[in-house]
């Protein structure tokens, strides 16, 4: 049996032994976020606009227990097809795994599968969060926990639109969770440009935020980073028109007694139907937006480590 739990693709393999940058991309949104063929289309694009920004892509999921780093293009393909694929968080991961099982991966498990790796970079849509009405829920998604514990940067364009995004930014900060704004002082809502909110931290390069997150390596800071990305402007949509949609969702969830993870697939599915398949036309261009952001601090952090190598050799 490999000493290692995961299994990377030889591209990616190769990029990690060469010190290129890699990104981490999710399968959830393969499985559970788009229909298809939209799903497989915007996985390729993304992979391929990874690679043109000068990073290896590295899609993440578990595939009859392996857990894989770098998918290739027949495995995508067959994996937008496949029923019955389980949305795995940390609490499931290695069920899959020890069970023989296939599995599209959250925010939180991608994270822990692109820790294992070395991988510090993923590029995903938006994050979970505190859903509204946890209060009586008490739903709050495990990627918040994972956010504070994974060393990885998460490039978003903000907590999903649906969930309580006041209450997430509070839950991360209480973490200890550096929450950026990218080139905004405003922090993003997904479909939208602007929550309303301000964004605790503001940087705008992606060398900013690979010397932060290096910075916070050197004094010993454990856990993630949060990158708000917000979505271009040509593609938003405006706030007060997605409240709307999320309220009639909402209520239909309410109605037909839908909970646990199968709330947010659901909820973006009943946006999708209201918006007339513009939430997902905006999906596609927020998700493409955030890896092209996420190659260029991957570069960025790759040129950390080497600086630090060569001032190292130096030393010595």
């Amino acid at each position: 049996m490999s000493a290692r739990p995961y299994r990377p693709s030889a591209r990616v393999e190769a990029a990690l032994a060469a010190g290129r940058p890699v990104v981490a991309l999710e399968s959830t949104i393969i499985t559970h976020g788009m229909p298809y063929p939209e799903n497989v289309e915007t996985a390729r694009a993304v992979e391929a606009l990874v690679r043109e920004e000068g990073a290896e892509p590295a899609t993440i999921a578990v595939v009859d227990g392996s857990l894989r780093v770098g998918l290739e293009d027949r495995e995508i393909e067959a994996l937008a097809r496949a029923a019955g694929v389980m949305k795995l968080s940390r609490a499931d991961l290695a069920f899959a795994m020890a069970t023989g099982r296939t599995g599209s991966t959250t925010v939180a498990a991608t994270m822990i599968a692109a820790a294992l790796a070395g991988i510090g970079v993923f590029a995903t849509g938006g994050i979970g969060g505190v859903h509204r009405g946890a209060g009586s829920s008490f739903d709050i998604s495990a990627d918040l926990d994972e956010l504070a514990s994974t060393p990885v940067i998460v490039v978003s364009a903000g907590a999903k639109a649906i969930l309580d995004i006041g209450k997430t930014l509070e839950v991360l900060e209480t973490k200890g969770v550096p929450v950026v704004g990218y080139g905004s002082s405003d922090w993003p809502a997904f479909w939208s440009r602007i929550s309303g909110l301000p964004a605790p931290l503001r940087l705008d390069t992606a060398g900013e935020i690979a010397a932060f997150q290096h910075m916070r390596r050197r004094i010993g800071l454990g856990g993630g980073m949060l990158v708000g990305n917000p979505v271009p402007v040509e593609d938003e949509i405006e706030a007060g028109i997605v409240e709307l949609w999320i309220a009639d969702a909402l209520g239909d969830a309410d109605r037909k007694g839908i909970a646990g993870k199968a709330v947010t697939p659901f909820l973006l599915q009943r946006i999708f139907e209201l918006s007339e398949g513009r939430s997902l036309e905006t999906n596609i261009a927020l998700v493409r937006s955030n890896a092209r952001l996420a190659a260029a601090i991957a570069r960025a952090l790759a040129e950390e480590t080497a600086r630090d190598a060569s001032e190292d050799g130096a030393a010595r």
